[in-house]
């Protein structure tokens, strides 16, 4: 039919430019269609059923476990169907509820001398909560920590999941909302790091979200590979993660839509890591970091990147490297545009 597949995200395919322009995302046997002409979109869909035996299930509302609401102006994303059946696997069903899915300060270690449980049933709650993560940011960090002791998960590894789940148990029905915005949308990157975080390895937690416009469009939270030495080396090899990402978004962007993205502009609380991604100052301090870590530098000096500095208060990629106390969780998930969705 003339499509191209995405060279940067297989699932992908496009076809035509402009008015014309039909976006197809593929899940196996499911399709998501969307375009700028409903006209070309009926037409693309009267094709596909006469080649497959195909339903039409109309306006998007509920794909891979993701419920979707389409009104004028906005669409929200949320799992609150999902959720609970996760509730109804860990027993938790009508739990009471806590207001932060993870204690904070809370340090677990893979050498727990407590009773261990059944791996099976820890994995499987915790490759449920994984899935979750894909309309829940504000779990990343908390579903992250507990995923490191699947080997030999014991009692303090399990009480840690079901205090995610009795905070899942009090925000069933918050998701993500997306709003319509005019002018130029632009992507903007927060990137952050705790320091030695990890009691087995003392690696740090790398946290990074993208917005596209005023909507959250990615977001990780993962272990750093390296050990540092310091905050601005922990939060230099986060930027460069996060420039690995910004870069692949905005390709993304460039090649579905193909318009043109604007620098991505990265903000970090780091003045150390700042001053060292433009330019080798501390080269004393900086000269046993490894190579592929300088990628941020050559993306600052290209100009696909700008770094700019932000406080520590309005650094919104916080969420995704700590557990935070309850009044700066509720904050932080309303700034990256976490809500409660209630179906009217």
């Amino acid at each position: 039919m003339g499509f191209e597949q995405n060279v940067y995200e297989a699932a992908m395919y496009r076809k035509g430019s402009g008015d014309s322009l039909l976006v197809i995302g593929v899940y196996v046997d499911d399709l998501i269609i969307t375009g700028v002409n409903q006209q070309k979109i009926e037409v693309f869909k009267a094709k596909m059923k006469q080649t497959f035996e195909m339903s039409d299930l109309g306006l998007l509302s509920f794909y891979l476990g993701v419920e979707v609401r389409q009104s004028e102006g906005s669409i929200t994303l949320k799992q609150t169907h999902y959720a609970k059946k996760i509730l109804e696997l860990g027993g938790m069903a009508g739990c009471n509820p806590a207001t932060t899915p993870m204690e904070e300060r809370l340090k677990l270690n893979k050498e727990s001398t407590a009773k261990e449980v059944n791996p099976t049933q820890y994995r499987r709650l915790v490759g449920s909560l994984r899935y979750l993560v894909h309309t829940r940011p504000d779990l990343a960090f908390a579903v992250g920590y507990v995923s490191r002791f699947l080997e030999k998960p014991t009692t303090e590894h399990l009480q840690a999941v079901k205090r995610i789940l009795r905070y899942l148990a009090g925000t069933l029905d918050h998701g993500l909302c997306y709003t319509r915005t005019t002018g130029k949308a632009r992507f903007v990157g927060y990137s952050d790091s705790d320091l030695a975080g990890d009691v087995d390895s003392s690696k740090n937690t790398t946290g990074c979200l993208f917005f596209l416009g005023t909507s959250l469009v990615s977001w990780q939270s993962v272990k750093q590979r390296v050990v540092a030495l310091s905050s601005c080396e922990a939060e230099y090899v986060a930027m460069t993660t996060a420039a690995t990402q910004a870069l692949w978004l905005s390709r993304l962007f460039v090649d579905l839509l193909g318009r043109k993205v604007e620098v991505v502009e990265l903000r970090v609380d780091n003045k150390s890591a700042l001053a060292l991604a433009k330019n080798p100052v501390f080269h004393d301090r900086s000269k046993h970091i490894r190579i592929k870590h300088h990628f941020i530098r050559d993306c600052v000096e290209e100009g696909s990147i700008k770094t700019e500095f932000i406080p520590t208060a309005d650094q919104l990629a916080d969420i995704l490297t700590k557990a935070l106390g309850k009044t700066k969780l509720k904050e932080m998930r309303s700034r990256i545009g976490i809500k409660e969705i209630k179906i009217s």
